[in-house]
């Protein structure tokens, strides 16, 4: 489970860049808590964090149920995409919001790709 231990680490990592992006965008544009409206390039990066934020719980549940049902090496897999997946998002949202389809793409798939490697090892045991 080292893998899978290091890949939630990541996805933490990749969560909390966003976060520190949008303290960042709040200096920035001079836009107070709890406040949300601004230029488009704050409420770009307001909405990569949230949007990572919301994306978490369908990769966390379904990256630990696949590494103790289908092997470690497979949920890891499954997390690296999602990480991959979230920084490219967050590349593209951040330089023009309709071009974050690739990234957004990647990360659905990989939470769906581990729901399905939880549901093939608990098939398999």
């Amino acid at each position: 489970m080292k893998l899978t231990a290091l890949m939630t680490l990541a996805a933490l990592f990749v969560y909390a860049w966003t976060m520190s992006n949008a303290a960042m965008a709040r200096g920035k544009f001079k836009v107070k808590a709890p406040l949300m409206d601004g230029p488009l390039e704050f409420q770009s990066i307001m909405r990569v964090q949230a949007n990572t934020l919301e994306s978490l719980p369908l990769l966390l549940a379904p990256l630990w149920m696949c590494a103790l049902f289908l092997g470690d090496q497979w949920a890891a897999a499954g997390g690296a995409l999602w990480c991959v997946g979230r920084v490219l998002y967050a590349l593209a949202y951040y330089k023009d919001p309709s071009k974050r389809t690739l990234g957004y793409m990647l990360s659905m798939s990989a939470s769906g790709l581990l729901i399905v490697g939880t549901c093939v090892g608990l098939l398999l045991h």
